[in-house]
């Protein structure tokens, strides 16, 4: 367990990293000179990557084939998020309808 002092120190540490990180493309990138085209493609594509990673670390301890809920509430949800935001466009609107409506599925359908 760590002392008053050791906790002080971590947390200062931990809080000039980062500001360190969030400054860094600020420092790179300062001026008028033009952002490479690997980091402007890197913010197109990382997002979605991100993204369909997380959909994939969801779901998998999923077991569509055996035992529990078969999955159903979890692909419900995927289905709305995906509907949502086909319509509304906005990511966290369908995020945040996605998560409720999977926990009361959980909590009281399943």
């Amino acid at each position: 367990m760590q002392t008053y002092p050791q906790a002080l120190i971590t947390i200062g540490i931990l809080a000039v990293i980062t500001l360190l990180i969030r400054a860094l493309p600020f420092i790179l990138f300062k001026g008028s000179r033009p952002v490479p085209k690997f980091v402007t493609y890197l913010g197109k594509v990382l997002p979605y990557a991100l993204i369909a990673m997380l959909v994939v670390y969801c779901l998998k301890d999923v077991s569509f084939a055996e035992g529990g809920t078969y999955g159903i509430p979890e692909a419900i949800s995927i289905i709305v998020v995906a509907l949502l935001h086909k319509i509304k466009h906005n990511m966290l609107l369908s995020i945040g309808v996605g998560t409720v409506l999977y926990m009361m599925l959980v909590q009281f359908v399943f």
